[in-house]
């Protein structure tokens, strides 16, 4: 009998981690359901329901050289951004996802000890990878309207000592799950602090609120974070993008994947970009259906939903078991993000869909209402 242990080489931080917990895929849970995939409302993940533009599909089609390495540089793609963004090319780096962005980031400035500052309820993966490097995660929580607590996290600051100051700030505007948007005063008063301001804007063009995206010029201690799995409607071909001060940049040169941006993925991203007009199109549909879907929600009797910035919204559930109601809307078709946890007790989130889905969706709700009196 052999004496090795695999578990005993791991490092202990990763040993005692929890697993995050993504969206089970589509036509797994159409499987499990028995319900055929064209029935089913699948509002749990905040994808963009329309998809991609025509011109991705085709651009897609038409490219010949998969069988060529992509360029490392991403050249095109930062051109085109930058023409979309108002920043220059030097400032922008392509990446896997916005999730690849984050991974960066946290194996830049952390290691075992070190502390970085994050805003619950907020995006699971901020504390995921910061756990992955053995960070410690200091949580400062949102108010109860989730608004930033902008005072507990300049006390943070001031009250930390020199061996356990926090190096990374994450936020997130709109804030995901609760739709919350953060201020400029709140955010300048926050890039005043001395450590790394990490923004993610992945939900930014839902807003009614411009991008902070050209204050990375101005504010040396700020990264924005942008992604085309929303409003472009790529979610499944992973392709996100920061916006970083010019000194970060020369580092993340040398510490990047040199081929972290696949082919398709850049010929999808340019495709995208030459037909920004239909994509703010399509933004524009949606929010329109975001307030048509918040009037609908706020007439369902056990549902206090709060307005969004986002594409989609988060719902306290009164005097039913939210595990229970998404569980009853699933065996339906149709498909909740549920919580309940800290920040986030007995709550649903729906993400925006068309307007068949969100009467659909209103319909199974009012059914349910019914069935419970």
């Amino acid at each position: 009998m052999s004496d090795f242990h695999p578990q005993q080489y791991l490092r202990p931080h990763i040993r005692e981690m929890e697993e995050y917990t993504p969206i089970q895929p589509f036509e797994v849970l159409s499987k499990r359901l028995g319900i055929p995939a064209a029935r089913i409302v699948k509002l749990d993940a905040n994808e963009n329901p329309y998809g991609p533009v025509p011109g991705v599909a085709e651009a897609l089609a038409e490219y010949p050289f998969y069988h060529i390495y992509p360029d490392p540089q991403q050249e095109e793609l930062r051109a085109a951004l930058s023409r979309f963004v108002g920043v220059p090319a030097e400032h922008i780096l392509p990446t896997h996802g916005a999730d690849e962005m984050l991974d960066y980031l946290c194996r830049l400035f952390l290691g075992p000890g070190d502390r970085v500052i994050n805003c619950p309820p907020t995006f699971g993966m901020y504390s995921f990878d910061a756990g992955l490097v053995g960070a410690q995660v200091v949580e400062v929580w949102r108010r109860h309207d989730h608004s930033v607590d902008v005072d507990g996290i300049e006390r943070a600051v001031q009250e930390a000592q020199a061996d356990t100051f926090p190096r990374l700030l994450f936020l997130t505007s709109p804030n995901n799950p609760s739709g919350t948007w953060l201020p400029d005063e709140d955010l300048r008063r926050l890039l005043a602090l001395p450590l790394l301001v990490v923004l993610d804007e992945a939900y930014v063009e839902f807003a009614d609120h411009p991008s902070r995206a050209p204050w990375v010029l101005e504010h040396e201690n700020l990264v924005v974070l942008r992604t085309f799995s929303k409003a472009a409607g790529i979610a499944g071909l992973r392709l996100g993008y920061g916006i970083c001060p010019a000194w970060l940049m020369a580092q993340l040169w040398k510490f990047k994947q040199p081929y972290n941006v696949n082919v398709a993925a850049t010929v999808a991203g340019l495709a995208s970009l030459r037909h920004v007009d239909q994509i703010l199109e399509v933004v524009g549909r949606l929010k329109a259906e975001r307030e048509r879907l918040l009037a609908g929600l706020q007439q369902v009797p056990y549902l206090r939903p709060y307005p969004s910035q986002a594409n989609f919204i988060l719902c306290d559930v009164v005097g039913l078991d939210a595990l229970a109601l998404k569980q009853a809307l699933e065996q339906r078709g149709v498909l909740v993000r549920h919580y309940n946890k800290p920040g986030l007790a007995n709550c649903i989130r729906i993400s925006v869909g068309r307007p068949d889905q969100t009467d659909r969706l209103l319909e199974e709700l009012h059914s349910l209402a019914l069935e419970t009196r």
